[in-house]
């Protein structure tokens, strides 16, 4: 396999030194990018999604830890090697969570640095060849004998306290001690499937997942019901600090290692392990909101807001009717529905109890999702229009049904508007954040995800796809123009302009400015003065 490549390195004369000396090709890379500081290989990394990231570790605006460090949160499975002037050992220990396979020291020649890059790309072959490896070992029976029953409600049925299930994961090692302080659940749902939407998840599909699980989180992971089901456990800060870099390496590593579309649902936190049978019912519905045909990470609490209603309080109905309704097209539910009313009129008299308490089932499931994703006033809206007491009895089975799919196109309808609303809400909510506090210097996706109450994950995307732009160019482009009002009005210095439009360094700024507009500050502020 051959991998991609991105060069950083601030003394251009090293840097394509590197570029033009060493013998990428024949060793199994390719360099497709080069940056000369810190923010622009961030940029290079987010555009060309290398899969290797080799930079020096003191370069401008973002020092090498500082560089590796957003990286992961844009690109994990980028892995990163260093070059460096400092025999330090505490630069080495902070380097190494985030995923450094190598820190050399300079001076280096070119063959000392493609000796190393054999042995990076060694390692990373080991990597894709685990990650792809069918299974042949057994899953830890202990884990399959945890996970299945607590996730599917048995260990309810028996009656097992919350400290005897505690003293089982700590068997299986998702937590430490069986009286731990703090701790969070979250269920993760993984399927993988082929550009046709054909379903790829297998058994050995959960070595793939539980690769990247190790690296941050303690898990158990297991198959079930054609996916990959994981329980994760740590604290709230990690909760907060890795799941979505967690499930972004996932999705990424499905995609480049083996080459097929990749769909996470995420569950919401839970802090007791006898209400982790809801989240997995969390994680299977954040999942139906996700298509086929298309990599994507869905948390629960993105798509449906504070219903404050548990899911196991809720009857488990038809699935299909449910993934139509989150997902897909309002085209394809209007197929569905027609194709199943003809199998219920061909079904004959024998069908007719059958086919009512199907009708109340698919009813239900609409009101249920409208409830979950949009709240009470959805329900009264709904029913408004469509309420079930409309439906007559059992012999007058068209008309039922004729009722039923005008309550479940008219709910498609509401939850695409409400998609579409809630979007913009969101966004809007975003570009205002921007707006009033673009002078703070830390501002971030982090933050800014975290007060609106969405994953980085979504928002990111959500951003991206609304305005074309990420949520760092708008911050970016906010900040710039502020600071040409500045230099136009006003005589203040480019170092106090710099602070009061939230940049840390004066270089920095200035690097932003004449990439943004064409023009140094100073150059800029020449050319309006004679005007």
């Amino acid at each position: 396999m051959k991998y991609t490549v991105v060069v950083a390195d601030d003394e251009e004369e090293i840097r394509r030194s590197l570029v033009r000396r060493v013998k990428w090709e024949e060793i199994g890379f390719e360099v497709v990018g080069e940056a000369e500081n810190g923010a622009d290989a961030l940029e290079l990394v987010e555009k060309l999604e290398p899969d290797l990231l080799l930079t020096d570790i003191k370069m401008p605006f973002l020092s090498g830890i500082e560089l590796a460090r957003a990286v992961r949160e844009v690109r994990p499975m980028v892995q990163i090697a260093f070059l460096s002037g400092f025999d330090d050992f505490t630069y080495a220990q902070q380097a190494i969570q985030y995923n450094i396979v190598s820190y050399m020291l300079k001076p280096i020649s070119a063959k000392e640095i493609e000796a190393e890059l054999i042995k990076i790309k060694k390692a990373m072959d080991q990597r894709v060849e685990e990650f792809t490896k069918e299974r042949k070992e057994k899953l830890d029976i202990r884990k399959t004998q945890f996970l299945i029953p607590l996730l599917l409600d048995s260990f309810q049925n028996e009656r097992v306290s919350e400290e005897a299930l505690l003293e089982r994961a700590e068997e299986c090692e998702l937590i430490r001690n069986p009286k731990p302080d703090n701790m969070q659940y979250v269920v993760l749902v993984t399927g993988i499937r082929d550009a046709n939407g054909k379903d790829q998840t297998s058994y050995s599909s959960v070595n793939a997942v539980d690769m990247i699980l190790k690296k941050y989180v303690h898990y158990v992971s297991c198959h079930l019901e054609g996916r990959v089901v994981s329980l994760i456990a740590t604290t709230p800060g990690g909760m907060g600090k890795y799941l979505h870099i967690i499930v972004e390496e996932i999705v990424q590593s499905v995609e480049r290692i083996m080459g097929y579309c990749c769909q996470v649902g995420v569950s919401r936190s839970v802090n007791t392990l006898g209400k982790c049978r809801e989240s997995y019912l969390e994680a299977m519905n954040a999942l139906s909101y996700s298509r086929k045909d298309k990599s994507s990470v869905y948390f629960i609490s993105d798509a449906e807001h504070g219903s404050g209603l548990e899911q196991g309080e809720i009857q488990e109905i038809t699935a299909t009717m449910e993934n139509f309704l989150r997902g897909g097209m309002a085209e394809d539910l209007e197929i569905y529905l027609d194709d199943l009313e003809k199998k219920l009129r061909n079904g004959g008299k024998n069908t007719l109890v059958l086919s009512t308490i199907l009708l109340t089932e698919i009813g239900a499931a609409v009101y249920k999702v409208i409830y979950m994703a949009i709240g009470e006033c959805g329900v009264e809206v709904l029913q408004k229009k469509y309420s079930m007491q409309q439906m007559r009895e059992m012999e007058r089975m068209a008309e039922n049904f004729q009722i039923i799919k005008m309550l479940c196109m008219e709910a498609k309808k509401m939850l695409m508007d409400q998609r579409k609303k809630s979007s913009e809400v969101i966004c809007e909510q975003a570009v205002q954040i921007i707006q009033d506090r673009y002078a703070q210097q830390d501002l971030s996706v982090m933050i800014i995800s975290e007060e609106i109450g969405v994953s980085p994950n979504y928002l990111s995307s959500l951003i991206k796809k609304t305005t074309g732009s990420s949520l760092v160019e708008i911050l970016t482009k906010k900040r710039i123009e502020k600071a040409m009002e500045l230099l136009q009005c006003t005589g203040m210095k480019i170092g106090e302009i710099t602070e009061l439009c939230g940049y840390k360094d004066q270089y920095y700024f200035s690097h932003c400015f004449k990439k943004l507009t064409g023009v140094s500050p100073n150059k800029y502020r020449r050319e309006h003065e004679q005007a």
